[in-house]
């Protein structure tokens, strides 16, 4: 049974829109899922201005988890990595006690192109929040897969359906990537006490209620969903279990409202380190909100 519906929010990034569903004022996460951006689809044109790349930018407490379905982002992070993410990739990075970051369409402003996916961020559980950065890049043939009547399905992170993916999680959780045909049915059983799908492309029946492109419904924890899709669709699938309560603010998730204010004021004072000199050029670097005031 659905729960909720969350229709995503367009949201500007000053060169192409986001939909943002998570956080959500009445469903902060999902599981572990404490936000959810679904990129695009929008088609660029060779040779589009920098200022749409993503400047560097910090995280504390959480895990970033891109991934595409049609175009191509170059990342860069403060523990050295730079890779290209595209389409089927997974792209896994753990802040813990700090990292930054900073994502650029090089290919596509060369190029030229679409560039459509989703950027999802998991929270870490009690004890994990302050655990060393890390970052790992997954290609689509580590993927666990699956293909039957209409249905292809890729399990892009944590456990779900007998299958476990390598991306390195910290806590039990699920994310699943369908690709429905018209009149496929499939099921999401009931392994984790949250849940929730995101219908990407399309549109289908979910528990009975027709779910279109950029809605999320969040299901009641206890049975197996059921899904038709009406036409051709991608829905992403995901939840786990709950890691406790959360602050989130600008860039930082955490159980502890003093850390994040004190991420914020070393963000501020430029005492966290960049992902490398080449993007230094991105200055000046955006802002976190001031600090907190007290009510009066």
């Amino acid at each position: 049974m659905i729960d909720l519906v969350i229709d995503q929010r367009r949201k500007d990034l000053g060169g192409f829109e986001v939909g943002r569903v998570l956080p959500f004022h009445s469903r902060r996460m999902v599981g572990p899922f404490t936000f959810f951006d679904h990129m695009g689809p929008v088609a660029f044109e060779p040779g589009f201005p920098r200022n749409v790349d993503v400047r560097p930018h910090p995280h504390i407490g959480l895990s970033t988890l891109t991934y595409l379905f049609e175009g191509e982002i170059t990342h860069r992070d403060s523990v050295g990595s730079q890779v290209e993410i595209r389409p089927g990739e997974v792209n896994w990075m753990t802040a813990g006690s700090g990292i930054t970051h900073s994502e650029r369409f090089e290919h596509l402003r060369e190029h030229g192109g679409a560039m459509h996916g989703i950027q999802a961020w998991v929270a870490l559980p009690d004890g994990q929040e302050e655990i060393a950065p890390s970052f790992s890049h997954h290609p689509r043939d580590e993927m666990p897969v699956y293909e039957e009547g209409g249905l292809k399905a890729a399990l892009v992170a944590g456990k779900a359906f007998g299958a476990s993916a390598k991306v390195p999680v910290f806590s039990p959780l699920f994310y699943v990537h369908w690709e429905l045909a018209a009149g496929a049915k499939a099921g999401l059983p009931a392994e984790y006490p949250e849940r929730a799908a995101y219908v990407a492309v399309g549109k289908v029946e979910a528990a009975g209620q027709v779910l279109h492109a950029g809605q999320m419904a969040v299901f009641k924890p206890g049975e197996t969903i059921t899904f038709e899709a009406l036409e051709p669709s991608t829905v992403m699938l995901l939840g786990g279990e709950p890691v406790g309560p959360r602050f989130i603010e600008w860039n930082f998730v955490h159980s502890s409202k003093a850390r994040i204010e004190q991420a914020k004021a070393d963000w501020r004072a430029q005492r966290m380190k960049l992902p490398d000199l080449d993007d230094q050029e991105f200055t000046p670097l955006p802002e976190p909100p001031p600090p907190a005031q007290p009510m009066s």
